[in-house]
């Protein structure tokens, strides 16, 4: 199916060749860059630096999973038009590599944010199912597939892809450099407040274990504050129905320990967690690692920010 698709991108770019002149003509009159971004943090970190002063577009529809999006051809007009792209980087990412290597970037801004961090491997924990074939990833490139792609999660390294995220629209953009560069100081400092609530959590917290029957897309976030965690799959795995040893790994993990909630992430069809709190009497909490947001919440304007603020209390319930 990828490799039908990197088909389809050749071919998509030799027609979007003909109509993309046109397109651009559409937003260049307003003499504002336009950036595109692939998926949520990066569409609200460049909106809460940029504002208005840029033509800004996310290509990831809202409640769309992020790790099975496959690009339009609107969507390759928009990436060839735009002078500033931002993306994650890693295995799910890999169609951005496809496009770019049919397309001339040299006067374009590339943002991987990827690049802006200290990057670890996605690993497998102990009762985790990890069946790579069914993971939703082509794993042709091994090296970057073992790179957990999930950085934003962590808010200094939120902060650190912000501050290359403002400097590439100072490039872009030049007149509005300053502006761009306060409202990123001010971004930045709204990150540091929300890692010293996480922090202050986890540092009166009576545990530093959490469990999600889910996908665990919280690496970075468990590195950064000293959790321990068990989890069904893999950030970036796309299966839904766990084996029944892995069900009753984690039941069984709870109720040692006697874990309070069950976590679950956005967009999630929850019947897992819902399973695992029946049976354990835990609370199904919500951890939201803001891979994207659904229509209502796009619509209502919700921020990054606004979705890590409402897990700090889910995550001090889970350890207390």
């Amino acid at each position: 199916m990828k490799r039908f698709l990197f088909m389809m991108i050749t071919l998509s770019l030799s027609v979007c060749a003909l109509f993309a002149g046109g397109e651009k003509e559409e937003t260049a009159n307003n003499g504002k860059p336009d950036v595109v971004a692939v998926n949520f943090p990066a569409y609200d970190f460049a909106r809460q630096i940029a504002g208005d002063r840029v033509n800004l577009t996310m290509l990831l529809p809202p409640g769309a999973e992020s790790h099975s999006f496959e690009p339009t051809p609107r969507d390759i007009i928009k990436i060839q038009d735009c002078d500033v792209f931002i993306y994650t980087g890693g295995e799910t990412d890999v169609w951005v590599d496809r496009i770019f290597e049919s397309m001339d970037t040299s006067k374009k801004k590339i943002i991987r944010m990827m690049d802006a961090v200290d990057v670890v491997e996605e690993e497998i924990v102990e009762g985790m199912e990890d069946d790579e074939d069914d993971h939703g990833h082509d794993h042709e490139d091994e090296e970057e597939a073992a790179y957990d792609e999930h950085v934003w999660t962590s808010p200094k390294n939120a902060q650190r892809i912000v501050r290359v995220i403002a400097e590439a629209l100072c490039e872009a953009d030049a007149a509005d450099a300053a502006f761009f560069r306060r409202n990123a100081d001010a971004y930045s400092v709204q990150l540091d407040e929300l890692d010293k609530e996480f922090q202050a959590v986890v540092n009166n917290a009576k545990r530093k274990t959490i469990v999600f029957g889910d996908r665990f897309p919280f690496r970075y976030f468990a590195d950064a504050y000293g959790l321990t965690y068990f989890a069904a799959f893999p950030g970036c795995s796309t299966e839904t129905e766990p084996s029944a040893a892995t069900v009753a790994f984690l039941i069984g993990k709870i109720k040692a320990e006697k874990i309070p909630v069950v976590f679950h992430i956005e967009l999630s069809n929850e019947k897992m967690a819902d399973t695992i709190a029946e049976e354990t009497g835990a609370k199904k909490r919500l951890l939201h690692a803001a891979h994207n947001i659904s229509k209502r919440d796009v619509d209502n304007g919700v921020t990054f920010l606004e979705i890590q603020n409402a897990n700090v209390p889910n995550l001090k319930e889970a350890l207390q």
